[in-house]
């Protein structure tokens, strides 16, 4: 694999000095404020999934001092600071790649495609449990991006009341807009995904003051879109229904993330301050996986792919690496 990124990228240097030093949340050695931005998307969340798993097999998970999740991405970061990352990972090839969670003959019904109650009651809970009394102890805060439909704002929640309440909130920023029905609950009120008006979790991090923030995309970066698909245009004029000015906050949430997105691409070779920003992503020769896959063998070479990329990057080996699939 070819680097697209600095090897001496202060995001990457400021990793390894921690880990040198055994450095830890709440007593570190330096002045920096690490962030750690996930992003989800679906199925597409494998593979920030598989880079946070060779973040966790590099030894690195006590290096950052908040950690940002959007969609999938929250669900991933909450296994990742939780440990055994090798369960949440399992989740998108053993338990989420079935009918049972997305089903596109339910467009002709009154269900939604992506059922999400399945995801968070019978796989999180039940099938492979999140220890959500190890995320709220965790001495890293988890910041989840939940869409606010009534203010029309992006929230990250990260002071949790308990165990219920961050649920909660995972539960509202993963509800995909037409891929779910109506709005989640959270705190009362009514909530979708977080990246309707905050496109990229990099975003979030950057505006609470992080220094350093070390992004992980869930798709090639290569290629940026000059317009909205037809697709997005639709989503948007579906959420202006939901609620007016909805759609067009998501509109203008994607122009300013087509501009970001070359800011930070360029960011990986050529670092500028305020914030250093190393964006990670799936390789460039790597065959973008929809948000609703649900082959395995797709969703396996996807997560494998994100792994080594991480891996390469932590430790500058290239040898042909996997992450952990099961427990042994």
């Amino acid at each position: 694999m070819t680097r697209f990124w600095a090897e001496d990228h202060p995001v990457l240097t400021l990793m390894r000095q921690r880990l040198e030093d055994g450095s830890k949340p709440g007593r570190r050695l330096d002045d920096a404020v690490l962030g750690l931005a996930v992003e989800g998307g679906g199925m597409r969340g494998v593979a920030s999934c598989a880079m946070l798993s060779a973040i966790e097999d590099c030894g690195y998970r006590d290096a950052f001092d908040m950690v940002f999740g959007g969609s999938s991405g929250s669900v991933n970061a909450a296994y990742f600071l939780a440990g055994e990352l090798w369960r949440n990972l399992s989740i998108y090839y053993d338990d989420l790649a079935s009918r049972d969670f997305i089903d596109f003959r339910r467009l002709v019904g009154p269900q939604a495609i992506f059922n999400v109650d399945f995801a968070f009651d019978e796989v999180f809970d039940k099938q492979k449990p999140l220890d959500y009394e190890a995320v709220l102890a965790s001495p890293t805060p988890l910041y989840v991006s939940v869409t606010m439909v009534d203010t029309l704002e992006t929230e990250t929640p990260h002071q949790f009341l308990d165990r219920a309440d961050l649920r909660s909130a995972m539960r509202a920023g993963a509800w995909l807009p037409l891929a779910t029905v109506g709005t989640a609950d959270f705190r009362g009120r009514p909530a979708i995904d977080g990246g309707v008006l905050t496109a990229h979790p990099w975003r979030l991090a950057a505006d609470r003051g992080c220094t350093h923030v070390l992004s992980l995309s869930t798709r090639p970066t290569t290629v940026v879109r000059r317009t909205p698909t037809p697709f997005q245009r639709y989503v948007a004029h579906r959420l202006n229904r939901m609620r007016v000015g909805l759609g067009s906050g998501y509109r203008d949430a994607i122009d300013a993330y087509r501009h970001e997105r070359q800011q930070i691409n360029a960011m990986r070779l050529h670092p500028t301050p305020q914030p250093y920003v190393l964006d990670l992503c799936p390789s460039p020769s790597a065959e973008p996986l929809k948000r609703h896959a649900i082959e395995g063998r797709r969703i396996l070479w996807a997560a494998r792919d994100a792994y080594r990329t991480m891996r390469i990057a932590l430790t500058g080996d290239t040898g042909a690496v996997i992450p952990k699939f099961t427990a042994g």
